[in-house]
């Protein structure tokens, strides 16, 4: 049985692991900095914690991170041209209305909830759900508590079927996740899968990296409630899972 005084001393150890690690980091993001800010000037607006957030997602190698970085504001300039995504560019997906973002979880994390078995292929192809998915960003970020940086979802595939299966638009999605907007998922819970779906999912699966496999857990059907209740509130939990929030469709979020 371990004494309080081998406690005491553990807990100082990992007291001192966490300081030097933050040392390390603040180090590295000083040299990031200087590199970003050398060949893209428009970075000086950035604050540490994405450059932080970057650093992690490489390992702490500042020249992947930075190169990361740099690839990041060059899209964001060319992908979102005037800063945001206007709803008016996402009418066939606002219409199938299938993204709601309300409540925070116990680590103050939003909490989305994507509804898969309203999502079809239309005309705005590809190209709209990778709108979709920067405009859905964008929201989580704008309401996220001051100092959190993650978030979590709720993906629910009750309903789902053939019809509702796009590889081409869930690896856009991940592709967009894993290169834009790392360390940003703190979780993603996928509930009600259907037998069918794991043939999708199969093939998207080699796609997800490590860190991503990570956050991603799937809920048996008779532990939906007490699995979700174990990271959010009830109090903060969609009433349809069984908590006391309303589903709030993300573009009145």
């Amino acid at each position: 049985m371990m004494n309080s005084h081998s406690t005491n001393k553990n807990q100082e150890e990992e007291e001192e692991d966490r300081s030097e690690n933050n040392e390390i980091e603040k180090i590295k993001i000083c040299r990031m900095r200087t590199l970003v800010e050398t060949q893209d000037p428009s970075s000086k607006e950035v604050d540490d914690s994405t450059l932080r957030r970057i650093l992690r997602a490489r390992d702490l190698d500042v020249e992947k991170a930075s190169a990361m970085f740099l690839k990041y504001l060059k899209w964001r300039r060319s992908f979102v041209p005037n800063g945001f995504i206007s709803p008016s560019e996402l009418e066939n997906k606002i219409r199938q209305n299938k993204m709601f973002l309300q409540g925070l979880d116990k680590k103050g994390r939003p909490v989305g909830v994507l509804l898969a078995g309203r999502h079809f292929q239309h005309k705005g192809g590809v190209e709209e759900f990778k709108r979709f998915i920067v405009y859905i960003f964008d929201k989580i970020f704008a309401w996220m508590p001051r100092g959190q940086e993650k978030f979590l979802v709720i993906g629910d595939l009750e309903g789902w079927g053939y019809a509702n299966c796009d590889i081409r638009a869930y690896l856009a999605a991940l592709s967009l996740v894993q290169d834009y907007y790392p360390e940003r998922l703190g979780k993603l819970f996928i509930v009600h899968a259907p037998y069918i779906f794991m043939a999708a999912w199969k093939i998207v699966y080699p796609f997800i990296d490590v860190k991503t496999r990570n956050q991603i857990v799937f809920v048996e059907n008779k532990k939906l409630k007490s699995t979700l209740l174990e990271d959010i509130d009830e109090s903060q939990l969609p009433e349809t899972y069984g908590g006391q929030v309303p589903l709030i469709p993300i573009q009145h979020s």
